[in-house]
């Protein structure tokens, strides 16, 4: 077994990871990277030399997990795409509102990189994407290259309990088995329960790392944080101006509005409109939809009908007035440019009224990031676009996390009891805290840690 990291930096970025297997060779996901732009956000499929790919296997339908899907089918024309039913319900939504997002940024922005792939690419592509539901053993080697005699590989997956459609993936050879986390969570969401993860052992274990370099605090609770937050939206609507929670379009915005339907429903919010984005929206329908086939919590909560939810259209963000106690649950979380969260924040980071409500992960070098990281009355520059702000709002963070905390990836890892682990997904020092624990714990591991296009002979 060879393992190559094709993410083209050593941070949370483009995940993607080329396997071969028993002569057989598979990409682990094929994400964008977030920070970067243009060519430089796209793993570094060019330079792995492996275009014989038999397959690609999503984890999930995040962007710095399958951004990079159609540029990775261009580079592996002979490559089927497998992922869960649920992803493939997922997939095209996504990158379809991928090619808008690129083609504003080229207009805007000046990335004449931009758009990687179009409309039409992925019409044309979408035959060979193909959904499984979990806990199925499929054989994914292209079939002229088995020999006679010979069994194919085969992949599981299983669920991650991230978002909906996330899996981890488990390949099995004829002498060997890998399993990749992907981004998992090990405890119960609001409406995700958690990963089910119980019976995978494995010689090799890809493992995410993200909160590697978070601890969590003695006595700190999901239900302290949500008093928390409640706490919080109560003070600030007492002030009579917004309150506005960036959130990811797929997963965390479907959290945080049902979270806000069952305080509602409890008499603990007082109902009210809550303002959302349009793809937020899209994601929030199918959630509703396939209820009936997600391992969930709330079955019956339907968001559409618990909530009364308004879209902001394209440039009602700027318009809008921001009194009143109004509710905004809006994309991106990292809150990029081009984003009705990004203009919003731009106008609500000067105000002292205003609040803004962080509930999971901020990339430091966002501007999520480094409104998170300003102190109160500094002056930073917010993004490129909106150049200096002075921050003088009501920023707060509150962990609502939908990936694992470290201690217990760490006890996952005695679980699988594997002779190898290749560590990817976090920081310099979320990978290092795990890579110090796992020695400690069990010295006969052989942890590493590759950099872009770097292997391990597993």
């Amino acid at each position: 077994m060879n393992i190559s990291n094709l993410n083209p930096d050593t941070d949370i970025g483009a995940s993607a990871w080329l396997v071969e297997l028993d002569g057989h060779k598979i990409l682990l996901d094929a994400g964008m990277h977030p920070k970067r732009e243009g060519h430089a956000a796209m793993p570094l499929f060019g330079k792995a030399g492996a275009p014989d790919v038999d397959a690609v296997a999503i984890s999930h339908c995040h962007h710095d997990h399958v951004g990079g899907l159609p540029v990775a089918c261009r580079h592996y024309p002979k490559a089927h795409v497998l992922m869960t039913e649920l992803s493939y319900l997922l997939v095209e939504r996504v990158l379809h509102n991928s090619v808008n997002v690129m083609k504003r940024q080229r207009d805007e922005l000046g990335i004449k990189d931009y758009p990687l792939y179009s409309h039409d690419e992925l019409d044309e592509l979408s035959p060979r994407f193909q959904g499984f539901k979990y806990n199925r053993e499929i054989e994914w080697a292209a079939f002229h290259k088995v020999r006679s005699g010979q069994s194919s590989p085969t992949l599981e997956f299983f669920d991650a309990g991230h978002t909906l459609g996330s899996a981890g993936i488990l390949l099995r050879g004829r002498k060997e088995t890998l399993f990749y986390t992907g981004d998992v969570c090990f405890h119960d969401q609001t409406i995700m329960r958690s990963a089910r993860f119980e019976d995978v052992r494995a010689d090799v274990l890809i493992m995410e790392t993200t909160r590697g370099n978070r601890d969590v605090p003695a006595g700190c609770s999901r239900e302290k944080e949500i008093d928390r937050l409640v706490a919080a939206i109560h003070e600030a609507l007492k002030k009579k101006a917004g309150v506005m929670i960036p959130s990811f379009a797929l997963g965390r915005t479907q959290e945080i509005l049902a979270l806000l339907a069952l305080l509602m429903r409890a008499g603990r919010l007082k109902k009210q409109a809550v303002y959302i984005g349009g793809l937020g929206r899209v994601f929030t329908e199918i959630y509703d939809i396939e209820a009936h086939r997600m391992h969930r919590q709330h079955t019956n909560l339907s968001l559409n009908e618990a909530l009364q939810l308004t879209v902001l259209e394209k440039g009602v963000a700027d318009a809008m007035k921001l009194t009143g106690g109004k509710i905004f649950v809006i994309t991106s979380g990292m809150m990029s440019e081009n984003t009705a969260a990004h203009d919003l924040a731009k106008r609500m980071i000067g105000d002292e009224r205003q609040s803004i409500f962080f509930v999971g992960y901020a990339d430091p070098d966002s501007p999520a990031g480094r409104l998170k990281a300003a102190r109160p009355g500094e002056t930073f520059v917010f993004s490129p676009s909106a150049g200096p702000v002075t921050r003088n709002c009501d920023v707060r963070d509150f962990d609502l996390t939908a990936h694992a905390n470290r201690e217990d990836l760490l006890d996952f890892v005695g679980q699988v009891a594997p002779r190898v682990i290749l560590l990817g997904h976090g920081d310099d020092a979320a990978r290092h805290w795990f890579a110090t624990k796992i020695k400690e714990r069990w010295p006969k591991i052989k942890v590493h840690q590759p950099g872009p296009l770097k292997s391990v002979a597993a």
